[in-house]
């Protein structure tokens, strides 16, 4: 069964907090579709350090909201400008690249040829009008995804703040440089325009879909997750001063690793990343915390690893410290 939803408000800890009740409570058999558009906001990912990632002094003074969605990749701006989707469903459907073919030929029928590029953007004319990130939970699959058609991209640099080495590695000078709207290449297009060309391809894959609502039964599981996502405890996370901080720039993302030393021995340990893997920092925090403090044991750790520690041992061999 195909099934549409479009959430009512433009919090976007709301908004977030919905998408997660879906991620948990999506019946076997059912592929939904979620619509929702945010009001000015900076969206981090899973393991990221908002203090790292964006000027929380200056959202705060101009009303920008911030929130945290559950899967990885990097911090993004959202305003009424940005068209937010996410699919939903089950393993045994689950499809990204159909998913993706719904996207690149929901912005054909429009006019508009784009095309995917890097780990999970959309580029048109080799500007950005799509970012997607991905999660899952117990058997169920989520890609969910944003597109520029009119956004403000003048205060896109007022709010994110990342790494110079992230910039460095996309060979581009700042934040605004590499994004562009849909309106620039398609004046006469609308948030509702593309909604509804999105819609038609989705039902000319899955059928006719209803427009329902999913919380019959589960009001205190969507209250519970709200008060979550509107908490400091998931917004801010744990963010303690560290004694030393390294960063590097690898093939599955931009990796800080934060460290908490006593008697020469991690204490504590925090990796903050725009991995697309969210279980990322959970498996290396596994691998490091408790070690001696220093390059030749922290690599040896990370080379009892899969790949990505491995990839990270090998950048950080390199290093003094």
């Amino acid at each position: 069964m195909s099934l549409i939803f479009t959430a009512p408000g433009t919090d976007a800890r709301e908004n977030l907090a919905l998408d997660e009740f879906f991620l948990n409570a999506l019946p076997p058999g059912q592929i939904l579709l979620y619509f929702y558009i945010n009001r000015p906001s900076v969206i981090i990912g899973r393991n990221q350090n908002p203090f790292l990632e964006c000027d929380v002094s200056r959202m705060k003074r101009d009303g920008v909201i911030l929130a945290r969605r559950v899967s990885g990749g990097g911090a993004v701006y959202h305003d009424e400008g940005n068209l937010n989707y996410s699919f939903l469903a089950h393993e045994s459907v689950y499809d990204e690249l159909r998913q993706t073919k719904m996207i690149l030929d929901a912005l054909k029928k429009l006019g508009l040829e784009a095309e995917v590029t890097g780990r999970n953007d959309i580029c048109l004319d080799g500007l950005k009008i799509s970012g997607n990130a991905f999660a899952k939970r117990g058997s169920n699959r989520m890609r969910h995804g944003t597109l520029l058609v009119d956004a403000d991209l003048s205060v896109f640099s007022n709010y994110l703040t990342p790494s110079p080495l992230k910039l460095e590695a996309k060979g581009i000078k700042s934040v605004r440089s590499r994004v562009g709207n849909l309106k620039e290449k398609a004046p006469d297009i609308t948030l509702c325009g593309l909604k509804e060309a999105i819609v038609r391809e989705f039902e000319a894959v899955y059928g006719k879909a209803e427009d329902v609502s999913l919380f019959a039964g589960h009001e205190d599981e969507v209250s519970e997750l709200i008060k979550k996502h509107f908490s400091e405890e998931w917004l801010y996370g744990q963010t303690p001063a560290y004694d030393a901080q390294l960063e590097a720039r690898l093939s599955w993302g931009l990796a800080r690793l934060c460290f908490k030393v006593k008697e020469g021995r991690i204490t504590d340990f925090g990796l903050f990343t725009d991995s697309l893997d969210t279980e990322i920092a959970v498996r290396i925090q596994n691998m490091l915390k408790g070690r001696p403090f220093g390059r030749d044991s922290i690599v040896s750790a990370l080379n009892e690893g899969d790949e990505n520690a491995r990839e990270l041992a090998r950048a950080l061999s390199e290093m003094a410290f």
